[in-house]
């Protein structure tokens, strides 16, 4: 089978289904009697193994069996859960992530299993310390298996149905080897080869690696695509020597609607359905959990590049639109402004739809953090309630990428240096569990990431005299800082408050690459604490990266773009209301005193227009701050593509990006946050 089609959709497929069974194993963990969870699991597990056994990434299909059986041996209260049995789980969950990795990654998938292998093998056998009733699993009576009604699932059914109208038939063939039969498992090779001769083989009753495992009494049956007469199979299978009888007839598929409905109970409620394994099986079937939430949501993949360019093509148009506008505006023909005005507005909503479209939860994110959290609190001897909130909320998805690595090290940095251990804790009157919550929400333009915790919280002195000790701020600074901006200094680099350095989050990878990291997003961080209650790191991230809302102003006569995100207002002052204050020049905005900022002189704009009377002002706001913006004259608000400078100009100052307005000119952006002290 020529695989390299599938391998974007199996990579995707077995993330979901590793990150799905990781979560599951969280929830048993607090509720180890609850078999519901356990075929859950043990539903992603085989689907898992299917795909990865269609693929022929065998290690994988393997690893993933072994671990199914210990899961069997829980759904059939063989052996009870506890905390030595999801252990050893969670770390086949990890070799199986391994595996995944390094087959995304161009590899085999290869890995040494063999100590993972070994005890999960000992769980099976009853022989490490559990809980269990009954230590050995009960041979599968395979021969009964077989004599059932075969068990297939929606793609096989679907595959029957097209062989069908493509005039091939359907055959269930039954054999039976002799009871005298020594080699079971080359009797079977010999039929099959027969089988493959005429047809393909899409199911069987034992599976094959149960066959080939002579893990069967004397029967199977398979379901054979073939354009042979069932005769012509019988006779050509009789041809192998130790072979009792066989049977082939017509085999009629149940409608695919049905067959999904009993996946699904199936896969609840029997004990079977585990054993059943077949190629079309693993190719792509997720069983019925998948297809109730295909038609439910009638979602389709697609690959995240495709979307960019067609964000690019849709930036183009952007641009062109701007364009039109100011054509039209110029000569203010009745009908192209007709024209122009309809084409915003099916932009705007076209706009919408692809934003909508690269928007993911960033519970794409989150996920991975309550299973880093338990090993984290495990080896740091600290129980952690970690709690996630708001983990539907949507971000962009060139976002949700970038976030990921900042997030791991703040929740190692609460974790290690945040949450007390359980006996300061309770000498503190505490809980001796801490509590970590992850939580994310909407706020205009914005999106918020917050990361918790009821922990000892900064202690301001000792940042304070190390920042003094490394020369980052002098004593009279330190005095006069508030406590956020004291907070704020331990996001400075190379600077740490730990006495010891751990593992955990002494890495050499301090909060200053967290901090650049969410900057070069366009967000940014603020730290709140209090002294023996806890700490709140919070994020605030941009919607999206590509285009944004601007006011579009002028400095003498250079054109600049403000995003509307961080303005409050614009504003005409007198001269004569200027104030000075700390030989800064200062206005008085609605009780506060805000300080100007005069645009040509900072961005040095060669001048050419006389100064009147009057300043007119942006007000822009970072945080609690804000400061006034002294330009030339407001153009007006204006959608814009962001474009950014590239490596040569990244580390211009207060400049983010730049822009290319309806009549051809390139306005920079400006980065108002910088120009906030």
């Amino acid at each position: 089978m020529e695989i390299n089609q599938y391998l974007e959709v199996f990579i995707d497929e077995s993330k979901e289904h590793l990150q799905a069974i990781n979560d599951h194993l969280l929830v048993l963990e607090k509720n180890p009697q609850d078999i519901t969870i356990v075929n859950e699991i043990f539903r992603s597990a085989h689907t898992l193994k299917g795909m990865s056994a269609t693929m022929g990434y065998q290690d994988l299909s393997n690893l993933t069996h072994k671990m199914e059986n210990v899961l069997d041996a829980v759904r059939n209260e063989k052996v009870s859960v506890d905390e030595n049995i999801l252990d050893v789980v969670f770390d086949s969950v990890d070799d199986l992530e391994a595996m995944v990795i390094d087959i995304a990654e161009g590899g085999t998938g290869e890995r040494n299993v063999e100590k993972v292998v070994h005890l999960l093998q000992s769980i099976e056998n009853g022989e490490l310390p559990t809980t269990s009733t009954i230590p050995h699993e009960e041979p599968i009576d395979a021969h009964n298996m077989a004599s059932n009604e075969l068990q297939i699932d929606e793609f096989t059914s679907a595959v029957l149905e097209q062989s069908s109208e493509q005039g091939q038939n359907n055959f269930r063939v039954e054999v039976a080897l002799r009871e005298d039969c020594l080699l079971k498992a080359a009797r079977v090779y010999m039929v099959f080869e027969i089988l493959e001769q005429c047809g393909e083989v899409i199911h069987s009753q034992p599976t094959v690696e149960q066959l080939e495992n002579e893990e069967f009494e004397t029967s199977f049956t398979v379901l054979l695509i073939t354009g042979e007469s069932a005769e012509e199979i019988q006779n050509r299978i009789n041809k192998v020597s130790e072979i009792d009888h066989v049977q082939a007839g017509v085999f009629e598929a149940p409608s695919r609607l049905e067959t999904g409905r009993e996946a699904e109970t199936e896969s609840a409620e029997q004990t079977a359905i585990t054993k059943t394994e077949t190629k079309a099986d693993m190719q792509k079937q997720n069983s019925g959990e998948k297809e109730t939430k295909q038609v439910a949501n009638k979602t389709i993949r697609i690959n995240i590049d495709r979307l960019d360019v067609l964000m690019n093509l849709f930036e183009e148009l952007v641009i062109d639109r701007g364009r039109l506008e100011q054509i039209s505006n110029e000569l203010k023909h009745s009908e192209l402004q007709e024209t122009v005005e309809r084409m915003t507005r099916i932009s705007g909503d076209l706009q919408s739809i692809i934003l909508n479209m690269r928007m993911v939860p960033v519970e794409q994110v989150f996920n991975r953090f309550p299973r880093m959290v338990r090993q984290l609190s495990r080896d740091l001897n600290k129980k952690i309630d970690l709690s996630v909130v708001g983990a539907e909320t949507e971000l962009d998805r060139t976002v949700i990428d970038e976030i990921g690595d900042p997030l791991v090290h703040l929740l190692r940095n609460a974790l290690d240096h945040g949450i007390e251990s359980p006996d300061v804790r309770e000498s503190k009157g505490k809980s001796p569990t801490g509590k970590l919550e992850l939580k994310a929400y909407h706020s205009g333009n914005h999106v918020f990431i917050e990361i918790s915790d009821d922990g000892g919280g900064i202690n301001r002195d000792k940042v304070e005299q190390k920042a003094i000790a490394n020369n980052v701020v002098t004593e009279e600074q330190a005095y006069n800082m508030t406590d956020s901006q004291v907070f704020e200094l331990i996001m400075e680099s190379g600077f740490s408050t730990a006495d010891i350095i751990s593992d955990v989050s002494g890495r050499g990878v301090g909060l200053d690459v967290v901090k650049n990291t969410i900057e070069s997003l366009g967000g940014n961080i603020s730290i709140d604490s209090v002294p023996g209650e806890g700490s709140v790191f919070s994020i605030q991230l941009p919607l999206t990266l590509s285009i944004i809302s601007v006011m579009l102003v002028e400095v003498q006569k250079e054109k600049y773009a403000v995003p509307l995100s961080s303005i409050i207002e614009t504003a005409i002052v007198k001269k004569e209301e200027i104030m000075h204050a700390h030989n800064k020049k200062v206005i008085d905005f609605r009780g506060k005193v805000v300080p100007l900022v005069f645009l040509k002189d900072i961005l040095e704009v060669p001048e050419t227009l006389e100064e009147d009377d009057y300043y007119s002002v942006v007000i822009v706001r970072k945080g609690d701050k804000m400061a006034a913006l002294v330009v030339n004259s407001f153009i007006g608000q204006q959608e814009v593509v962001l474009k950014s400078l590239g490596d040569y100009l990244s580390g211009v100052f207060a400049i983010s990006g730049a822009t290319i307005l309806g009549d051809g000119q390139v306005a920079l952006i400006l980065d108002s946050n910088a120009l906030i002290k």
